[in-house]
């Protein structure tokens, strides 16, 4: 795509958009690509899950891809655990997972930074539809996982999973429990669909404030038993994604004392 026809294509996109909500009619498109791009992410951010045009899904999905080979796409060698930090939805992969919320409709605030909001903004309105027809107004309970397509994602598809939220400092052994189980969870399912990669994200921690450090325990040691009382999956490779330094470091450590 050109960039002219590129520009073309956001301006329609936004306007598609803010022409849904009677609050936003005639309202502004801004000039540049960044803010355009901006605006669009923002405006699928808050769009409740609802019917879209064929036009408007060709548009989205022509610019998301174009976003896509922007970034980059990153395909990691061999199989066993490994760790990888940057931006989860450049990983092609058989699945990626998610860091949901109870609802699992993705995050509603416009660009904010968690986890759940890159992944729906990469992916397009598809997910957010897709993710609604799943739950039919319902809430998905802690520690278990959901499969959904990963539509412009280079995943094939995106394990949810909903993580214990630790209002105090320090978790309950409970939740420490419930974190483990949304790890078994997510590989039971890919391994129950017969997939062969997956990447992890730091279930729970940010914003569900799991400390970082024991969150990178249970997930490490949690997944090394699994493979070891699973040593005929389909599932080879397991990838740990890191975003902050922090858990860089942690999950580096982690793997290299095993």
């Amino acid at each position: 795509m050109t960039y002219p026809e590129r520009i073309s294509n956001l301006d329609f996109i936004c306007r598609y958009l803010l022409d849904e909500c009677p609050q936003y009619l005639g309202a502004a498109i801004p000039d540049s690509l960044e803010e355009k791009q901006r605006l669009m992410r923002s405006l699928l951010n808050v769009r409740p899950p609802r019917s879209v045009s064929d036009e408007f899904l060709r548009a989205q999905d022509a610019e998301l891809q174009q976003q896509l080979l922007d970034k980059g796409i990153f395909e990691l060698p061999g199989t066993g655990l490994l760790e990888w930090q940057g931006d989860i939805t450049r990983l092609k992969v058989d699945a990626i997972v998610n860091a949901a919320n109870s609802q699992m409709l993705g995050c509603f605030v416009p660009m904010h930074r968690c986890i759940d909001n890159s992944i729906h903004s990469a992916a397009g309105v598809q997910l957010r539809l897709a993710c609604d027809d799943l739950m039919r107004g319902g809430e998905e309970p802690t520690g278990r996982a959901r499969i959904t397509p990963g539509f412009n994602l280079p995943a094939r598809f995106i394990l949810h999973t909903v993580g214990p939220i630790v209002l105090t400092g320090r978790p309950l052994l409970t939740q420490e429990v419930l974190l483990a189980s949304c790890y078994r969870s997510c590989l039971d399912l890919a391994a129950e669909k017969g997939l062969e990669s997956i990447a992890f994200c730091c279930i729970s921690t940010g914003e569900f404030r799991f400390p970082d450090d024991l969150a990178c325990e249970i997930a490490v040691s949690t997944v090394r038993s699994w493979m070891a009382t699973h040593p005929g999956s389909t599932v080879k490779a397991i990838i740990f994604n890191t975003f902050k330094d922090i858990d860089h470091e942690l999950y580096t450590n982690a793997l290299a004392e095993g």
